[in-house]
């Protein structure tokens, strides 16, 4: 039932940022949808819930996202931060295999400064500016994948490769360390005990989820390339 909240409510601030049409508040739309459900998870003491709810709440994202950009891309383009070069910047890679995105050089300093910066914001905003941030995020991979799959004679098969496995594999990291980096705050403002110890795991699962997305990244990506072009049909 709590799962089905959640992605009612994500649904409901796409909507209403589709009315309002102001970039900078699809994120706190987003975050707002989601971030009590989170808070009440741990403030009754259930991390690992936490997590799973706000993985949930990446999922519907990742859905709404996708689906809206593969609807009206010219619309999400302008709408969704940064849309446009991301799109621009991930269809010359699908086209040519130049890029970032095969490059560890250029995309192991973004990866970097992501984390660093993602980390920060959970910390001192008990997780609400990293949530927007990883909003954010999700809105211009899923116009990328959106518009990808909206240009592509296998539009369903576009949008499942679309989401390149290494870059599920750093939403799921970063969904984890969110959700645990926002619970000291909030333990001292809303009374409740954390438990470090039983965060450790998790802290250890993200970290390693982190290097798992480089690896996958560096070795896949150039196949994947080929792949989406090949599915595209281009």
């Amino acid at each position: 039932m709590i799962g089905f909240a959640i992605v009612a409510a994500t649904a409901f601030s796409y909507a209403v940022a589709w009315i309002i049409g102001i970039p900078l508040l699809v994120p706190v739309l987003n975050t707002i949808a989601s971030f009590p459900f989170m808070v009440q998870a741990l403030r009754s003491g259930r991390l690992r819930l936490a997590v799973a709810r706000m993985l949930v709440w990446a999922l519907a994202l990742g859905v709404c996202a996708t689906l809206l950009s593969y609807w009206q891309p010219w619309r999400t383009e302008t709408l969704f931060l940064r849309g446009a070069p991301y799109r621009a910047e991930m269809f010359a890679w699908v086209m040519s295999g130049r890029g970032a995105e095969s490059d560890p050089a250029r995309f192991l300093p973004l990866h970097l400064r992501d984390a660093v910066m993602f980390v920060a914001l959970a910390l001192a905003s008990g997780g609400v500016l990293a949530m927007m941030m990883g909003a954010a995020l999700m809105n211009y991979m899923g116009h990328y994948v959106g518009a990808l799959a909206a240009a592509s004679a296998r539009p369903a098969l576009t949008m499942i490769l679309g989401w390149h496995p290494w870059a599920v594999v750093r939403i799921v990291s970063f969904v984890t360390l969110g959700v645990v980096l926002a619970a000291p705050l909030w333990s001292r403002i809303l009374g409740f005990r954390f438990d470090w110890r039983a965060a450790r795991p998790l802290m250890g699962y993200a970290a390693a989820g982190l290097l798992v997305d480089v690896v996958m990244k560096w070795l896949l990506a150039p196949a994947w390339q080929k792949l989406l072009l090949r599915v595209a049909g281009w």
